[in-house]
């Protein structure tokens, strides 16, 4: 079985962390979506029912929270922590270049 050097461990465990903390972000976003959906709901039917404007911030923030969940769960895309990696390890062969 092929061992991974310290390094390579240690940055895959600072992914998977800033993962989570990913994850963890969404799932607050939702729980409060959850909680704010009805008390929209409640509020303008006490106010005024016949205009039913409690849908512009459900759909409004559906959409948001539907966003959200595409970049945690789905999107894999140029600015990922690889790419954060690249550009740092880019920088710094620029910078070691200028020197030489």
């Amino acid at each position: 079985m092929k061992r991974l050097p310290d390094s390579e461990i240690d940055k895959k465990t600072i992914r998977a962390r800033k993962h989570i903390e990913n994850i963890k972000g969404f799932y607050q976003h939702l729980f409060a979506y959850c909680l704010f959906t009805p008390f929209t709901i409640f509020i303008n039917y006490k106010t005024y029912w016949d205009y039913k404007w409690f849908w512009f911030s459900v759909i409004g923030w559906g959409i948001g929270l539907a966003i959200h969940a595409f970049f945690v769960f789905v999107h894999k895309g140029p600015f990922t922590s690889n790419w954060e990696e690249r550009k740092i390890e880019e920088l710094m062969r620029k910078e070691e270049n200028k020197w030489n």
